[in-house]
């Protein structure tokens, strides 16, 4: 048995092709349309060598896959890492790695949080925000749309939805990102933000206690449910830290994400100008265009037939979402930025069991900025190269510069 990152390496499945490429390599994530153009051209499935795994990106298999979470199971990890097989840097995220019942009873106390009436009363103090923050970037005329408007927007809305009390923005933007790089291989990229993200741990640990806590806020809320016996105290902490850690980083990602296809598209800003209603629709289309999340993780825990294919017991498979929102046999013309396109069964937020839970509330956030940029700006262009950030999991920016008037 062959363990490579902490998982068990499988041998190449009969029919299934062998792709000689690092999924974490920069050239794969800073391009991934080609990346995934060329994943989907390999089969239902590849087989990486390098780390003994299986990868698709078609819509199709990985929808058949998130369709049966008890033979393609979490709780052995959504990242690279095996738990059956080797103990991570972190526990568990109870509500991404678990399957039920545990994860039943803590969705369910997430979703009690997340109820559509609490969203619903975040969304005027969204929008007072956005204003605000639009505002300063009509005065200033160029601005860059990463430091200066995703995240002063994200930290100035999210960390207040959760109750922080205080907010140290570096802190909890290097542990969201080191999070996510941690998902993937022990490379480079994970060693560099190693340090920075454990530097800002104990904050985060800090910043998530009860006693941190505004008593208005969605943590405090989870605190409650602690009271009531649905979870413990620990879990309501736990969840906490994943609102504040994965939900944060994901948010500026998305937004930043959303303004570069703006920018890059004037005729769909234009339509969303004539018509704010579309607001949401344009937030949807870019992240589906470029999902904040390249992929996700299952483990199959028996031998099972996908297609034809056998898939091995205790093999990992890479379920590229990113791909899957670019698969031509799903959707017209994929890689154009459409706000009228009317996308069934996108997977930008997953799908079953497992879909975000959080995605409401992002979404809400992302409908807010975009409102505001139709409502206020006449035109907004790119005033230089954006610049992508590589990270094993999250596609975002790092950098955006853009005009608007």
């Amino acid at each position: 048995m062959k363990i490579i990152e902490g998982h068990i390496a499988i041998e190449r499945p009969a029919g299934v092709e062998s792709w000689d490429v690092d999924p974490y390599a920069d050239d794969y994530l800073l391009n991934p349309a080609e990346s995934y153009r060329l994943l989907r051209g390999k089969g239902d499935f590849a087989y990486i060598p390098q780390y003994g795994v299986l990868a698709t990106g078609h819509h199709r298999v990985i929808s058949a896959i998130l369709a049966r979470p008890d033979v393609f199971v979490s709780s052995r990890g959504a990242g690279i890492t095996d738990y059956g097989v080797q103990e991570n840097w972190r526990k568990p995220s109870i509500i991404l790695e678990v399957d039920p019942p545990y994860h039943t009873r803590t969705r369910s106390a997430m979703m009690h949080t997340l109820a559509a009436a609490a969203v619903n009363g975040l969304r005027p103090m969204f929008a007072v925000e956005a204003d605000r923050l639009v505002d300063l970037a009509l005065a200033a005329g160029s601005i860059e749309a990463v430091t200066e408007l995703a995240e002063p927007y994200s930290l100035g809305v999210f960390p207040r939805a959760v109750g922080l009390k205080s907010v140290d923005p570096g802190k909890i933007i290097d542990y969201g990102i080191f999070t996510f790089n941690a998902s993937g291989p022990d490379n480079e990229r994970t060693r560099a933000w190693r340090r920075r993200g454990a530097d800002a741990a104990a904050w985060i640990a800090e910043a998530c206690k009860r006693g941190s806590l505004s008593p208005d806020g969605m943590g405090e809320a989870l605190y409650r449910q602690a009271d009531a016996g649905e979870i413990t105290d620990e879990e309501a902490a736990m969840l906490v830290r994943a609102f504040l850690t994965a939900g944060m980083v994901a948010t500026i990602a998305s937004v930043g994400i959303a303004l570069w296809s703006l920018s890059a598209n004037p005729e769909q800003f234009a339509a969303v100008k004539h018509d704010p209603s579309l607001a949401r629709a344009a937030f949807d289309e870019a992240i589906r265009l470029n999902a904040p999340v390249h992929h996700f993780y299952r483990t199959c825990i028996t031998d099972t037939v996908i297609n034809d294919v056998v898939v091995p017991e205790n093999a990992k498979i890479l379920l590229s979402y990113g791909a899957a929102n670019l698969d031509p046999a799903k959707f017209e013309d994929p890689e154009r930025y459409n706000i009228h396109r009317k996308a069934q069964g996108v997977l930008t937020f997953g799908s079953g069991l497992h879909s975000c839970i959080g995605q409401m509330l992002a979404r809400a956030e992302g409908e807010a900025i975009v409102s505001a940029m139709a409502r206020k700006v006449t035109a907004i262009e790119l005033a230089g190269e954006p610049v992508w950030r590589a990270n094993n999991l999250m596609r975002m920016l790092a950098s955006l510069p853009i005009s608007i008037r």
